[in-house]
């Protein structure tokens, strides 16, 4: 049984017992989340799509911790102006595992 969930703009394909790392969320490490944005729902075969999402179809996670993904260089440059200029961005990310899949 899988699921197709948007979370934080992103769609992702969760299964139970799934660890996934997804966009910062404002729930504390430990807590529980409920994901109702369910948009297609696989069970063995019978599939129900939602339009936009599945009626009553409710996803049960629970927040593991909370952290920074890999660093990212970001480098601009103009070829003989002398301009050079370097960044880095690190992206705060959100671990959590999926406990159940509810249709």
């Amino acid at each position: 049984m899988f699921a197709i969930v948007e979370i934080a703009g992103q769609q992702f394909k969760v299964e139970k017992d799934q660890t996934l790392y997804v966009h910062r969320m404002p729930q504390a490490e430990g807590a529980s989340v409920e994901l109702s944005n369910v948009l297609l729902v696989n069970n063995n075969g019978s599939i129900k799509i939602g339009l936009p999402s599945v009626a009553g179809a409710k996803i049960n996670a629970t927040v593991l911790s909370h952290l920074q993904g890999d660093k990212v260089i970001v480098f601009k440059k103009k070829r003989r102006k002398g301009y050079r200029k370097k960044n880095g961005h690190r992206q705060a990310l959100t671990k959590i595992k999926i406990d159940s899949i509810n249709a």
